[in-house]
């Protein structure tokens, strides 16, 4: 069983990852000179990473709704991800 310490310590930690996802995020969406496959690639990313912390953060907490929120959080994150790769090809 996991003591309430150590799934506080996750909680933490999920909560600052997200910030900082956030904050990258905003900092991506607000720079003008990075092209849009660019701005996918690294977005797709951050949320791929967001997602399997929130699904590691699930498993140790026993919390299903958790872990099944980081798994479609990392599947979107792969596909758009995918998407600017995609984009950077036909912009050639």
């Amino acid at each position: 069983m996991v003591d309430g310490n150590y799934r506080w310590k996750w909680v933490l930690l999920g909560t600052k990852t997200q910030m900082a996802g956030e904050l990258l995020l905003n900092l991506v969406k607000g720079d003008s000179k990075m092209k849009p496959s660019t701005k996918d690639e690294v977005a797709g990313k951050v949320h791929e990473v967001k997602g399997k912390l929130k699904e590691k953060a699930g498993q140790l907490t026993r919390n299903p709704d958790l872990e099944e929120e980081g798994q479609d959080e990392k599947i979107g994150g792969k596909i758009q991800k995918k998407i600017g790769q995609v984009e950077k090809v036909l912009e050639q």
